[in-house]
């Protein structure tokens, strides 16, 4: 069976993929720092979820330090599954180092690591957040992405740049999602729908940033894991989006979680963050075209388990640092 190297393999979309592929019966060997921002409980609970698997095997280092690589044989690799990566946007203009150190230096490493082993596929996590608040939607993945909002979203493009120089002087096949909203069970803290899960189940403020009539293409993450999943295949260079296709409206959510947990939402308002967008809509006419691959799960049953889970985990869950 083939070997698949994940990167970020404690991390919320990462821990999914992995988990599918190890069902499947592949090798997976994953990799992550562990590092604290946010709470390692949620990276140590998805960790758990995947040592049973005897084809799984786990190292603990930093992408961003080339020498730790020395601890991989890395010719054995079928493809590297790059997701690890520092992630959110309005954390990403308090401190934009450590972005363009994980995003970029670290996806730089793992591509030099490619071409010197004759690594021939190479999946990339990229962000939505490319498209900025400019561009048509539902966003087409030829988009113009050159007028990122935040530090993030430019350590990404940044990425999605590198990707395409070692696909054109090396011949590694490379394949590019940018995720839409991801969001169920043990995700991060910092998203929208696990802050809201918590507040609303602990009667905590529920801060809303803007008027809350602003929209996304929540994902759910399982759907988000079989499409990554699906980009194995041979594609040459070519970069999806990976969406719901169906918006919500943040305060529509709200409302969802409120009846799911029998609580009232205690709403508090403060004004929108200049790097948040209005709106997310991912085309996702390309991926069902060249990956057949469809989102599967809607909104009431994504959130739904992510309610469960939370309630489920609540005595720890509920101490999980969200603002």
């Amino acid at each position: 069976m083939p070997t698949y190297l994940v990167t970020g393999v404690a991390g919320f979309i990462a821990s999914k993929v992995a988990e599918l592929l190890l069902e499947d019966g592949h090798h997976v060997v994953g990799v992550d720092n562990i590092n604290d921002a946010y709470d390692i409980r949620l990276k140590q609970w998805r960790l758990s979820q995947l040592e049973p698997y005897s084809n799984f095997q786990f190292h603990q280092f930093d992408i961003c330090d080339r020498s730790a690589f020395a601890q991989l044989d890395f010719k054995t690799f079928d493809a590297v599954i790059n997701l690890a990566a520092r992630a959110g946007v309005r954390p990403s203009v308090e401190n934009p180092w450590v972005y363009f150190d994980t995003n970029t230096t670290g996806t730089l490493n793992l591509l030099e690591l490619c071409k010197t082993h004759g690594v021939r596929k190479f999946i990339l996590a990229s962000t939505s957040s490319l498209y900025g608040g400019h561009n048509q939607m539902p966003s087409p993945e030829d988009g113009e992405t050159s007028r990122p909002l935040s530090p993030y979203a430019a350590s990404k493009k940044a990425a999605e740049a590198l990707c395409y120089s070692y696909h054109h002087l090396c011949g590694i096949d490379v394949t590019i999602f940018r995720y839409f909203t991801v969001y169920g069970p043990a995700g991060r803290p910092d998203m929208s729908l696990f802050r809201f899960t918590q507040w609303i189940c602990e009667e905590r403020p529920v801060v809303v940033y803007g008027d809350g009539l602003q929209s996304r293409d929540f994902t759910y993450v399982e759907d988000i894991a079989r499409g990554t999943i699906a980009g194995l295949k041979h594609v040459g260079y070519e970069v999806f989006n990976l969406g719901s296709d169906k918006p919500a409206v943040l305060i529509d959510m709200i409302h969802l979680i409120e009846d799911l947990t029998g609580k009232k939402a205690l709403l508090a308002y403060k004004p929108a963050h200049p790097a948040d967008v209005k709106a997310s809509w991912a085309d996702i006419s390309k991926a069902k075209r060249m990956l057949n691959w469809s989102p599967q799960t809607m909104y009431e049953e994504g959130v739904a388990r992510l309610v469960q889970w939370y309630q489920e985990h609540r005595d720890w869950a509920k101490e999980i640092k969200t603002i």
